[in-house]
């Protein structure tokens, strides 16, 4: 019997190291792809890159270190250029998204169009079965469909970031990792030996561009002018912001606003008037919602469910599991119910849903409400009418 032929992603880092390892050892025919996404030249990536002037550019740097890794573990590395699909796919949307004032999620975007499509189609037309990755994450195949199932390592688990990632594509999909908790990976590397990468700091910060002055990234593409900020319930102005396409609903760091009210959260944006509405404290009427509608889902098993549907839902991604309730009210489209008030469900994000350890799927939250009112709208009245 032949063995599957995967194409695994080495990206320089510990967990997909580790994950070519373990599948060479359980008898694969393993060949690995360093993926190069992004360029901070051709992109007009200077502003906010701290790294801009470096000999060696990060990139450069995690090639090299995948590199020692293939050689140690006697495996073929490939080298494939996905820029122009980046560019296309993930970061004109992040941009709009921005553009608009909503709050994107680039890592979803980056498993949905590059990993599990744009890296899946090089695959398959280099006549591969299989991908892998090093997420932390694991995956049931049956003969029908494909189950995702979250990470053993509750604090690493990656389900959330994988929930766009269509059902035909999970079928071709391989976690080596997903049973392993992260300080066991780190020991694997340290026993064998892979220097390169076994005490390497995990990589942080935008998908495949990494850590970032995220106001002046931005102003690379997106240009803006500082305005006011308001307080929603005095409608009084507190303060000055840099440009409210860099804040985030809910967002409480950097603010920039004195006195002793304190503290103070962005509960909404008004993109076209440039200005920025916060309010007082935590337990603020304004944050928090009780259901919102969630487009564009992707939802794993070919049966959905037909009537209302108990399940949780992740409306973040460092978050605790919310009991929700969801109804499917076209093919795409879910609205959520969840008894509990959820402070900051931002639109643009991702609500993910579980049931127990098994990943349901995913979409991007449009709109949020508390007791059947759009929060947006609730923002626009109050402004409107001063109550």
């Amino acid at each position: 019997m032949m063995k599957q032929k995967v194409l695994l992603g080495l990206s320089g880092g510990v967990d997909s190291a580790v994950a070519a390892y373990l599948l060479k050892e359980a008898g694969y025919d393993v060949t690995c792809a360093f993926m190069r996404n992004w360029d901070a030249y051709a992109n007009n990536d200077i502003l906010g890159n701290p790294t801009i002037s470096n000999e060696v550019c990060p990139q450069e740097q995690d090639f090299m270190d995948a590199k020692a890794v293939a050689e140690k573990l006697e495996l073929p590395l490939l080298r494939v250029d996905f820029v122009k699909e980046y560019w296309d796919h993930v970061f004109q949307y992040f941009l709009s998204e921005y553009e608009k004032g909503r709050t994107p999620n680039p890592d979803i975007l980056c498993n949905k169009y590059i990993k599990f499509d744009a890296f899946l189609n090089y695959a398959n037309k280099m006549g591969f079965d299989m991908v892998a990755m090093g997420h932390y994450a694991q995956v049931e195949h049956g003969p029908k469909e494909s189950r995702l199932i979250r990470g053993a390592d509750t604090n690493k688990d990656q389900t959330y970031f994988l929930a766009q990632v269509p059902q035909q594509s999970l079928q071709h999909a391989l976690f080596p990792i997903g049973h392993l908790e992260k300080h066991e990976v780190r020991q694997i590397a340290k026993e064998l030996h892979l220097d390169s990468v076994s005490a390497k700091k995990d990589s942080t910060g935008i998908c495949f561009i990494g850590e970032r002055n995220f106001k002046a990234f931005l102003s690379n593409y997106l240009p803006s002018k500082d305005g006011d900020i308001v307080d929603i319930e005095s409608l009084e102005v507190i303060g000055r912001h840099a440009g409210v396409l860099y804040y985030t609903i809910g967002q409480r760091k950097g603010l920039g606003i004195g006195g002793n009210k304190g503290p103070w959260f962005v509960v909404g944006k008004d993109v076209e008037k440039n200005v920025l509405y916060v309010t007082n404290g935590n337990e603020s009427d304004w944050l928090f919602t009780n259901s919102c509608i969630v487009s564009g889902v992707n939802w794993f098993s070919n049966e959905r469910p037909s009537e209302d549907y108990a399940c949780t839902a992740k409306f973040r991604y460092r978050q605790a599991d919310n009991a929700v309730v969801l109804r499917f009210i076209d093919d795409n489209t879910v609205f959520l119910r969840y008894s509990q008030k959820v402070a900051a469900v931002t639109s643009g994000q991702e609500a993910v849903f579980y049931q127990n350890e098994t990943c349901l799927g995913g979409g991007v939250i449009e709109d949020a409400f508390i007791d059947g009112q759009s929060i947006n709208e609730r923002i626009k009245k109050r402004v409107e009418n001063g109550k």
